[in-house]
């Protein structure tokens, strides 16, 4: 018999808060949704200071729902509403400057995996394909950061829909944002809004050293760092003094794209970091009002790179309006339901699946 709503709120209400409250009575039980026997729900505290106190409190109502009768898996993300209660001032340190020495390559403690998102040109859509892969991988129960790395460009804070600069505690680290479930920290967050970052080869390489490092990552599965696009110094940077687990290359099937998407994958190959697969993005356009389907930019093409340098395709993203538009809202397609969705966590589960994430 399949599982009901007012069944998972029973099996919640339960569950009782420091002060006597229940999770549901104290309206914090969000987004719940059911899809046969998958159950997915987000809790809501009411700013982030509680919210860093609820970890036992998300586990336990993961624990509660997976033992109800018609329930094979949970997904219970952790997330708040409002701002701070305490805000923080700006961070008192320096953002960018030459790198300090280490010995070899690190990662920042807490952290499994570290996932580098590459492309050979810009304009593929690397970073809408970042973004949405992180909110998937969260909502699939995965502990997910996201850096982006694209210091002349960064986009991240448009489209995962943060505006607020990090705070920093004591001028040397730099307390990460969440959204939608995902742990977050870019460089757009730390200038003023409009103002072009102006800065030679070592003050990316510092930037860069400091957002691992400096940066309270806190425990992760998975952090995806969306590269710049090209072969310069950031990828040399990451690379060379990161524990990568691997990287994705991203691409559009036509030819032009193709060319430096290669570029990218021998870059990698140079620097032994494994190539862990290709995604096509915007392998196909379906007209809304017609429904006819129509291959823009052609189809394919990645599909038979990866055969070519033996690495796994990865999955075909259409070209979608709903994908840009909730971008541009800073509410990525992937966090809410339908077919882009539903997408993203197919391509979410391959990663799982394929020990990636």
């Amino acid at each position: 018999m399949a599982i009901t709503r007012d069944e998972i709120l029973a099996s919640l209400s339960r569950l009782t808060l420091p002060g006597g409250a229940d999770l549901v009575s104290s309206d914090m039980v969000r987004a719940l949704t059911i899809e046969g026997a998958a159950v997915r729900f987000v809790i809501e505290a009411p700013d982030p200071e509680t919210a860093a106190k609820m970890e036992g409190v998300r586990s336990a109502a993961e624990r509660l729902v997976s033992q109800l009768a018609g329930v094979d898996s949970v997904s219970v993300i952790l997330t708040a509403h409002g701002p701070s209660q305490k805000p923080q001032a700006p961070p008192s340190l320096k953002v960018g400057g030459h790198p300090k020495p280490q010995a070899g390559p690190t990662k920042p403690a807490g952290v499994d995996r570290i996932l580098a998102i590459g492309s050979g040109k810009g304009g593929v859509g690397k970073s809408t394909v970042s973004s949405n892969l992180a909110v998937a991988l969260a909502r699939e129960g995965r502990r997910v950061g996201l850096l982006d790395a694209d210091i002349y460009g960064p986009s991240q804070p448009r489209m995962m829909g943060v505006n607020k600069r990090p705070g920093s505690p004591d001028g040397k680290t730099i307390i990460p944002l969440q959204a939608h479930g995902v742990t977050m920290m870019s460089i757009g967050l730390m200038m003023e809004e409009g103002k072009a970052v102006v800065w030679r080869g070592p003050m990316l390489m510092g930037a860069l050293q400091q957002m691992l490092g400096q940066v309270q990552w806190g425990e992760l599965d998975v952090l995806i760092v969306d590269l710049p696009p090209g072969t310069g110094d950031v990828q040399l940077t990451l690379c060379q003094k990161t524990q990568l687990t691997g990287a994705v290359v991203v691409s559009t099937p036509q030819d032009v794209a193709l060319i430096d998407a290669r570029k990218a994958i021998d870059m990698f190959n140079n620097l032994r970091t494994p190539v862990l697969g290709l995604i096509e993005n915007m392998s196909t356009f379906v007209c809304p009002t017609c429904g006819t389907e129509s291959q823009i930019f052609g189809h394919g093409g990645v599909a038979a790179e990866a055969e070519r340098i033996g690495a796994p395709f990865l999955g075909a993203l259409p070209i979608d309006l709903d994908t840009r538009l909730a971008g541009d809202s800073g509410t990525p397609v992937a966090a809410g339901d339908g077919p882009m969705a539903d997408a993203y966590r197919q391509l979410a589960r391959r990663f799982i699946d394929g020990g990636m994430a």
